[in-house]
């Protein structure tokens, strides 16, 4: 469930990346490769367990599927919050520039 979970955020990061102009400016190519590295170590780790498991990887416990549904979740937030760190670290369309003027 990891391994789908990160593939479908990868792709659709990947989309957006590739369709939307702007992308590159917000950094969304680091969000890419946070995605792919991290469905990456996901299909490294699915292999190393149907190697383990043999038939028994494909007929996962509920309980199994949910602990794997919110640590895919818990991954994609991750990375999204990392994003948005390095945003307003980089603050590349000088917003938080902007807001910091403001205030004075």
């Amino acid at each position: 469930m990891t391994l789908l979970i990160t593939v479908f955020a990868a792709v659709i990061a990947t989309t957006v990346w590739y369709v939307k102009p702007a992308a590159s400016r917000l950094k969304v190519g680091l969000l890419v490769w946070m995605y792919w590295g991290a469905s990456l170590m996901w299909l490294v780790d699915a292999i190393f367990e149907y190697v383990e498991l043999k038939a028994a990887y494909f007929t996962p416990d509920p309980i199994d599927l949910l602990n794997d549904a919110f640590l895919g979740l818990s991954v994609v937030a991750l990375a999204l919050a990392v994003w948005v760190a390095v945003l307003l670290i980089t603050d590349p369309n000088d917003r938080v520039k902007q807001a910091l003027r403001r205030k004075k």
